[in-house]
């Protein structure tokens, strides 16, 4: 980077403290993230699970694209000083909020791979990205006129983010999702407040804030700014009763056209409320209820202890009580459905089920909760336990589901009284692979349990022949053989209701596929052979619901059967990386290329791409593989991004000391790659081991494994930025030098590895586990160490 390329300038006269300076920094942070946080709930019930994804993309592109706009247009930009700029962005970025809002909630996109369906996608993928552009735009300006307040600015950055995650659980629970986006506009608003050098803007800025206050509360009262179509579908008002937000879904309760209601979690998956006293089984309810594939395990443990993870609307509770079960414990994961509905407004109507003596319902995690157990039980059920719904920790939060692994069948069977069983049903197909799937976890899970072979462990029933998808199979699995009376009594159970088939019994195996996996006794080796990948998935790689191998997602067989929603996952994953790639190029990599006009070299810039890469890889791989430790995936979100983003802006800010040194952050980029490569060794079995903790232990735990960490990742940036500013080579003040192809190029070539890194991080999990995805973390953060020696050292 030659002298000759400083650009300098006198800036505009600025007013005002560093404090309202580093006010609107954190408050512009703030609101952006809590955008980003609200849009993957919000895209999860407009859009599919699988599109929750791409709000963090949004983001990153958004803020990148801002960095490139302001490289480009930095003469026009500089008639302008900092808080002049802050408090209009700010208020722009308020008013766009509510159009691009109304916008998501009015284009319809389905889950489906067409040139009408990818157009509609990216309406709104640009759409949504232009807050974030307003911020970019924004921070980039920021941080390349003050480069000598640098850490301390961008301490102010990731404080305020690490406060978004804070708010978005109680947000999300208390005014639900369109609340929080305009929440959002109206802190941005605030912000612009803060930013303002006059008291014409200040003013504006606390007025379009009131003004949407007052939106949300009219909007809490009478929702109109709401649902209009989720899954491409209209949804008609006339039939929903009951609606309610949280952090983990929206939840509302459907009349039918035969006076059934259903509970649909984001606008998808559905449960029936029972509307039966179990204690007058009715003949109706018995012929129904009894004759599903799932009853199987009412008639062997008629009387038994039950756990029964993800109750729903109560069916496996009223048919274990009503066959006489002296203690039914049901762990479900959303208090919404489990106080608000069943034990709150629609308690009457279910006959107060989950209220009497024999039912202990519990808010909780399902597998966190049988691991901290001290009960055992006779029968633990599963039924069809899964949603379409991510959580604020973004999609395939649920689909990498930590109840369908090998350590947690070793758990359930552990937490089992010496004959007890497990019981977990899962839709099946004309061609099995999910309830193959959990039997080759549970006979990979009874094999580390010491059952050499557990062919006499196991029973199949299908609700109907598997001739068509959509069938509801039962597996039941023990520690222990499966005696002739109980075999006896389940073949009495298939006569009585004869729509109910064997797909195994031990005495009677049949020849089909399930039977066929339990005589070869190696998982592994079946699911090579097998049309679908039915392997065991571990801790590692959860991906329970994505049987899908790679030659068939490169043909595109992704729409066999209707588990289309879970497999097309993976083609949405590749769209989304795509349309990131395309996005990338159109807006950060190609203007900067032709705008430019004389470049410094690629391998500076090579810099921060590695960064920002092994930032979020890190990010990301952290929040999945705390999902079990800390029982949530929200509680994953919120601790883990927060403990990150706070330390980060510790270490920004103390970082200070080494930016004077002709080694840019080199200590700090050997710490971050040692460190993670350990926690890839020792993570796993460390946090196994304390799931057991209290919560507050498992918080101290989070904080003493992520802060420090996150302390050293905060580092790297800043001092990079410093460096590549070239000030304190020219000895002028930071404030009156720009360089060309510095400051705001690196703000984007970081946002544009970050975007693709996001979509990166879930394509390395799927295929290769978390382990690895944490690995390439620490090879990005060794990159970063290699290219840091061609930046200009200060």
């Amino acid at each position: 980077m030659s002298q000759a390329s400083v650009l300098v300038y006198q800036p505009v006269q600025e007013s005002g403290s560093e404090t309202s300076l580093l006010l609107g920094i954190g408050l512009t942070s703030f609101s952006a993230l809590l955008l980003e946080l609200g849009l993957t709930r919000l895209f999860s019930v407009v859009l599919f699970y699988h599109y929750a994804f791409l709000a963090i993309s949004v983001a990153l592109l958004g803020l990148g694209a801002g960095g490139v706009f302001a490289h480009l247009g930095r003469k026009k930009l500089l008639r302008w000083d900092v808080r002049t700029l802050g408090s209009r962005l700010s208020l722009l970025y308020s008013v766009c909020l509510i159009a691009v809002l109304e916008i998501i909630l009015h284009v319809p996109v389905r889950l489906e791979l067409s040139a009408g369906n990818f157009g509609r996608l990216s309406i709104l993928y640009l759409s949504a990205a232009v807050p974030f552009f307003l911020t970019g735009l924004l921070f980039s300006v920021v941080f390349a006129r003050k480069t000598s307040h640098i850490s301390r600015l961008y301490g102010a950055d990731l404080t305020g983010g690490a406060l978004a995650c804070l708010a978005t659980v109680p947000l999300l629970n208390q005014i639900g999702g369109p609340n929080t986006i305009l929440f959002s506009a109206g802190a941005m608003a605030v912000a612009a407040a803060f930013w303002a050098s006059s008291t014409r803007w200040r003013v504006a800025g606390i007025v379009v804030a009131i003004g949407l206050g007052g939106l949300i509360a009219a909007n809490s009262v009478h929702p109109f700014i709401d649902i209009i179509y989720a899954k491409g579908i209209y949804r008609d008002p006339a039939w929903v009763e009951y609606a309610r937000w949280n952090a983990i879904s929206r939840v509302e309760v459907d009349r039918h056209y035969d006076g059934s209601k259903w509970v649909v979690i984001d606008a998808d998956a559905s449960t029936a409320v029972m509307n039966m006293d179990p204690r007058h089984w009715e003949a109706r309810w018995e012929s129904s209820l009894m004759s599903s594939a799932p009853s199987l395990a009412n008639v062997l443990r008629p009387h038994g202890t039950y756990a029964i993870i993800g109750p729903g609307g109560g069916v496996d509770v009223l048919r274990a009580v009503a066959n006489g079960s002296p203690s039914v414990t049901g762990i479900e994961i959303n208090p919404i459905i489990a106080n608000d509905v069943m034990r709150g407004t629609y308690a009457d109507y279910a006959h107060h089920l989950y209220e009497i003596p024999e039912v202990h319902i519990h808010v909780s995690d399902g597998r966190s909760f049988i691991r901290n157990s001290a009960d055992s039980y006779d029968v633990l059920q599963m039924t069809l336990v899964d949603t379409w719904a991510s959580t604020a920790a973004g999609a395939f939060a649920l689909s990498e589901n930590n109840l369908y692994t090998v350590e947690a069948f070793k758990e359930y069977f552990q937490h089992l009284k010496p004959d007890g069983m497990i019981a977990i049903t899962r839709w099946e197909f004309k061609e099995p692979r999910e309830a193959m799937r959990v039997v080759s976890v549970a006979m990979e899970a009874l094999h580390q349990l010491g059952v050499a072979n557990p062919a006499q462990n196991f029973m199949v029933v299908s609700d109907g022949p598997l001739d068509s998808d959509g069938r509801p199979v039962l597996v039941l699995a023990k520690r222990t053989a499966f005696t002739p009376d109980e075999e006896a009594a389940a073949s009495m159970h298939l006569q009585r209701y004869p729509k109910l088939i064997a797909q195994y019994l031990p005495a009677h195996p049949g020849d089909n596929p399930f039977s066929r996996l339990i005589a070869g006794n190696d998982p592994f080796l079946f699911a090579r052979a097998y049309k679908f990948n039915v392997s065991p998935v571990t801790d590692d790689a959860p991906f329970f619901f994505f049987t899908l191998k790679l030659e068939q997602v490169l043909q595109g067989e992704v729409d066999e059967g209707i588990d289309w929603k879970v497999n097309v996952g993976v083609a949405v994953l590749g769209m989304v990386l795509l349309l990131s790639v395309v996005a990338v190029l159109a807006f950060l990599i190609l203007p900067l290329v032709l705008g430019t006009s004389g470049g410094e070299g690629v391998a500076p810039l090579l810099y921060f791409v590695a960064v920002g890469l092994g930032y979020i890889l890190v990010e990301i791989a952290f929040i999945q593989r705390f999902v079990l430790f800390l029982g949530h995936p929200t509680y994953a979100l919120t601790v883990v991004v927060f403990l990150m983003l706070l330390s980060s802006g510790a270490g920004s800010v103390v970082s200070r000391r080494w930016f004077t040194r002709r080694a840019v952050a080199r200590v700090p980029l050997l710490v971050i790659t040692g460190a993670i490569l350990i926690y890839v060794l020792i993570l796993p079995n460390l946090l196994s081991g304390g799931i057991g903790l209290s919560f507050a232990a498992k918080l101290m735990v989070s904080a003493a494994l992520l802060a420090p960490l996150g302390f050293f990742m905060g580092m790297p940036f800043p001092s990079g930025l410093w460096a590549l500013s070239g000030a304190p080579s020219t000895g002028l003040p930071s404030e009156q030098v720009t360089q060309q192809n510095s400051v705001e190029w690196a703000w984007a070539m970081n946002a544009a590895s970050s975007v693709l890194g996001s979509v990166l991080a879930m394509v390395i999990a799927i295929r290769f586990g978390l382990n690895i995805t944490l690995a390439c973390g620490a090879a990005a953060y060794l990159l970063a160490l290699l290219f840091s020696r061609t930046l200009r050292p200060a």
